[in-house]
């Protein structure tokens, strides 16, 4: 089983199309905005928010002004773009909220407001 699930996951990764759902179809159970970042995101954004380059570009949230729209960083997490890719299937409202929250305030970002479940839930797509 595991050696199927690394063959896929090498063919996925050969032809340029693998992303974060094809590999993972289930839930993230990290709660807390801490947790899921260092859980989820930082392998990506680097423990200290400053993102990385490398064989991929990953963006720093370190004192980043496009958190300041909470509704911004709550879409990104929840629709992905670019090379992000979408957490929306696999985060909870209340997840995204945390850990939106979280990167809003730390990593030199000191955006007071919060985002709520409720704010994430209406920036959803709307179901098929």
């Amino acid at each position: 089983m595991r050696r199927a699930s690394v063959a896929m996951a090498l063919a996925l990764g050969f032809t340029g199309a693998a992303r974060a759902q094809d590999f993972y179809s289930g839930h993230f159970s990290e709660q807390g905005g801490e947790a899921i970042y260092k859980g989820v995101c930082q392998g990506c954004h680097m423990p200290d928010g400053k993102g990385a380059a490398g064989a991929g570009a990953y963006p720093a949230l370190a004192g980043d002004p496009r958190l300041a729209s909470g509704a911004y960083a709550a879409v990104v997490v929840g629709r992905g773009q670019k090379a992000m890719p979408t957490f929306g299937d696999s985060l909870t409202d209340t997840q995204i909220a945390a850990v939106v929250n979280y990167i809003r305030s730390t990593f030199g970002n000191h955006y007071p407001d919060k985002v709520t479940p409720e704010t994430v839930k209406a920036l959803r797509p709307p179901s098929p």
